[in-house]
């Protein structure tokens, strides 16, 4: 156990350990790292121990922004990013990116310190007393406490096995502060640790549910594939491209699936969405759920007008868990297991006489593709003054397709609509963003992590109101000298910056922002580059400098402050919006 610093116990020679070299070693022992948190009591001892043992401790200037770090980090690498927090307050706010991680079936796990359980039970007042186990457990996929310093091994491998086995999730550790200190034997301690084997079993699915699938695709007039996160977070990338291809069905990938072919790819479908989802007569469903993103499975957005009746569309489901088929429709073939497995077997029989779909369903398909295509190329073409939404996204569309290996992340209301649907991507796993929930505030905590974990350059889109929930990291990527670009399309206020007060009174609207607000020199606070856009030219010319110095940059994009509309749903803009 190369980071047991051995002690002598006054009483004998006998080597000795403590819990927080257990805990440290635990984690080596499982292939883990890098720590993603921030220091304070009762885990500051930790965090130094740590990194003097070798791990890499990226210390955030909020937990929540720590969280959401190694919440992509367990995305990106399919081993659980670790977030550490302190108790009560702490480990409240990194609470947040535990739920959010476990809504997106992102491994994570928190550990945080906490008060000595005879105290909290009592209710009789300890420093940052809570019962933080009791309140992790409705939120999380699993919640441990470890008490004892010999159940170190066992707290951290229940852990890490809880969140990547089956559908990954956030797990929560809860460690009190007097088990850090604890003494062991370090023979004994050494022997308490586990390598968990196998974390993640491949889970293979039933032939006959294989065959089930297989007959409703070969039967299809109108197939579809839809792609979701999971089919990104499985790595099965070569299984996926194969069945496509080999199958010649449209597929259509959602927001964090794009890039498992890229989006110029021939059958991708996502210029076509808003055709391909109604007239589709059977879907393929690969790790996506038919959730809110989808409509549900139900009503205009499907089958409800082409079908003649809501309910005519077939769907297959690939999915490893078995309660989320008939969620919201009827799932005509649940296909359980791992997606890699399944996909493979799918794949198997596929034969040499596979009849592709037929030429009338092809060409509708291109045929709505190429015309959407060309109404964006029109718009894209375009050089309004002040910049807009558009104008600006064409160049980062320009810069991802010369550094296709550079990783997108993406939040906000218009910032994300639009990036999504103009953005191309050409990789697998290079697009993060704000997921299931569609909440505000991960833009900081993934690049921090994307830039750690990949090494490669992140560029990073945010809404000026996104930005603003976790800004403060940019002296975190400062630190730690990231090549992270941000760029805050800026228009001044939440959707839009041009609203009043209607009752005239000198109060702004609840929604505008300081005019005209410098974001930039937040970055050049901290050591960073910082530029201010007004034009294609200047961002153009800002990005290509970022990537090529790999240093932390921000640039103030400047775009017109009614270019936006409101938006209640990342698919939709939001009916009730008040037009202008």
């Amino acid at each position: 156990m190369g980071t047991v610093e051995p002690q002598v116990a006054a009483d004998a020679q006998t080597p000795v350990t403590d819990g927080f070299h257990l805990v440290i070693d635990a984690l080596r022992l499982n292939g883990i790292d890098t720590i993603f948190g921030l220091p304070g009591i009762p885990i500051t001892d930790l965090t130094r121990k740590a990194q003097a043992a070798g791990m890499r401790v990226i210390s955030f200037r909020h937990e929540q922004n720590a969280g959401n770090a190694a919440a992509i980090a367990g995305f990106m690498t399919q081993k659980p990013g670790i977030c550490l927090t302190v108790s009560a307050p702490g480990f409240l706010n990194g609470l947040t990116a535990l739920a959010n991680a476990t809504t997106n079936c992102f491994p994570m796990i928190l550990i945080s310190g906490s008060s000595e359980r005879e105290i909290v039970d009592l209710q009789q007042g300890d420093y940052e007393e809570m019962d933080q186990l009791a309140i992790a457990k409705p939120l999380a996929k699993a919640a441990f406490r470890v008490l004892h310093a010999e159940d170190i091994g066992v707290g951290v491998a229940r852990a890490i096995r809880a969140a990547v086995s089956g559908r990954p999730g956030g797990v929560y550790l809860d460690l009190p502060a007097r088990l850090f200190p604890q003494s062991i034997d370090a023979a004994a301690a050494a022997k308490s640790l586990i390598k968990v084997v196998d974390p993640a079993p491949r889970q293979i699915p039933a032939g006959e549910a294989v065959q089930r699938a297989l007959e409703l695709l070969k039967g299809a007039r109108r197939p579809l594939i839809l792609l979701g996160k999971g089919a990104a977070y499985a790595q099965a990338d070569a299984q996926i491209r194969d069945l496509i291809e080999k199958t010649a069905i449209p597929y259509l990938p959602m927001s964090m699936a794009k890039g498992l072919l890229p989006d110029t790819h021939p059958q991708c479908a996502s210029a076509a969405r808003s055709f391909v989802l109604p007239e589709a007569d059977v879907v393929m469903l690969i790790g996506a759920r038919l959730n809110w993103l989808l409509s549900h499975g139900k009503g205009k957005t499907w089958g409800g007008q082409s079908q003649k009746e809501w309910g005519a569309q077939k769907f297959i489901q690939i999915d490893i868990s078995p309660q989320e088929a008939d969620s919201n429709v009827r799932i005509d073939a649940p296909v359980v297991g791992d997606i890699g497995s399944c996909v493979s077997a799918v794949l198997a029989g596929i034969g040499p006489n596979w009849v592709k779909p037929p030429a009338e369903w092809l060409d509708a398909v291109a045929e709505r593709k190429n015309k959407n295509l060309a109404k964006m190329a029109e718009t894209l073409a375009r050089n309004p003054v002040p910049m807009n939404f558009h104008s600006a996204l064409a160049v980062v569309r320009d810069i991802i397709k010369a550094n296709p290996d550079a990783i997108l992340v993406n939040e906000g209301a218009n910032a994300l609509d639009f990036t999504r649907s103009i953005v191309d991507m050409y990789r697998p796993r290079k697009r993060l963003d704000v997921g299931t929930w569609g909440v505000m505030g991960i833009g900081m905590g993934f690049a921090v992590a994307a830039a750690v974990v990949s090494g490669q350059p992140v560029i990073a889109i945010e809404g000026d109101s996104a930005f603003g929930f976790s800004g403060m990291e940019v002296e975190t990527l400062c630190r730690y000298d990231l090549p992270v670009c941000v760029v805050i399309l800026n228009n001044n206020g939440v959707y839009r910056g041009d609203e009043r007060n209607p009752t005239g009174g000198r109060d702004p609207a609840p929604l505008v922002f300081v005019k005209d607000a410098r974001y930039e020199k937040l970055m050049e606070a901290f050591g960073g580059v910082g530029v201010y856009a007004t034009s294609p030219a200047e961002l153009r010319k800002a990005m290509e400098q970022a990537i090529l110095s790999r240093k932390p940059t921000l640039i103030n994009a400047v775009i017109d402050e009614g270019a936006g509309t409101e938006s209640g749903r990342i698919t939709a803009l939001n009916p009730t919006a008040k037009k202008k």
